[in-house]
């Protein structure tokens, strides 16, 4: 039996993968274009040429420009949560995550060292289009609900009081890391790859203390006694001053 007849057809793809694939060739283009000339720069023609597309497809897949930038920041924020939570899975057996998360903040902004000003300029663009802005914010909560059970499991794991929302350690997470991506590309040498883990410290050894504080305080009582009040002075009349005015 030769060799050809063993090679068996290769399947063709299922529409809905056809259009998973176009829609990933599309972002890859787009992210290699915008880093090369800026959101506002970049023109549908020539991420759609990058891609070996018409125009069509960008739109048809995305609907605009800014559709494809916001797609494209949701698919990167999902990324670095699904890599963080891995790395908080593999240290379950006893080791500590957070120099690992470190690296992994550190890779990601020296990774793709464009995608942060990128950042900034779609913020700008954003905030002077309230509907974009809407747009983003809603494409972003996915991402960010996904780190929040992250730091749920942390949060439990430190003893936090049941007070401390995880989402809004999340928020203050992705706060932190963006930061110091700015600041780290602005001076590298003021944000060390260990810095980034060390927030992260910070941050959950604050919460931490909070909670001992919080239950080391002593509970208020209704059984304290009163405060004693100064002794009230003699009345007008027996005062000899005033008698003396008022005789």
């Amino acid at each position: 039996m030769s060799a050809d007849a063993d090679h068996t057809p290769k399947r063709r793809p299922t529409r809905a993968e056809a259009k998973a694939r176009t829609r990933q060739l599309l972002l890859d283009a787009a992210a290699r274009t915008y880093a090369r000339k800026g959101f506002a720069a970049a023109s549908v023609e020539e991420i759609a040429e990058a891609a070996g597309f018409s125009i069509g497809a960008v739109y048809s897949n995305f609907g605009s420009k800014e559709r494809l930038f916001v797609e494209l920041l949701k698919e990167r924020a999902s990324q670095q949560v699904s890599r963080a939570t891995e790395i908080v899975a593999e240290a379950q057996h006893g080791d500590d995550p957070v120099p690992a998360l470190g690296r992994l903040l550190a890779n990601a902004a020296d990774k793709d060292p464009d995608f942060a000003p990128l950042q900034a300029e779609f913020w700008l663009y954003a905030v002077r289009n309230p509907p974009l802005l809407e747009t983003l914010a809603e494409e972003l909560r996915g991402p960010r609900s996904e780190l929040a059970s992250l730091m749920a499991k942390a949060l439990s794991h430190i003893g936090a009081p049941e007070t401390v929302s995880a989402d809004a350690v999340a928020t203050i997470a992705i706060a932190l890391f963006q930061g110091l991506v700015r600041q780290r590309r602005i001076d590298s040498a003021s944000v060390p790859d260990e810095l980034l883990g060390q927030a992260m410290r910070w941050l959950f050894a604050g919460i931490a203390a909070t909670g001992t504080t919080d239950a080391a305080a002593p509970a208020p009582t209704n059984d304290a006694a009163p405060a004693e009040t100064p002794a009230a002075g003699p009345p007008p009349a027996d005062r000899p001053e005033d008698d003396e005015e008022n005789p």
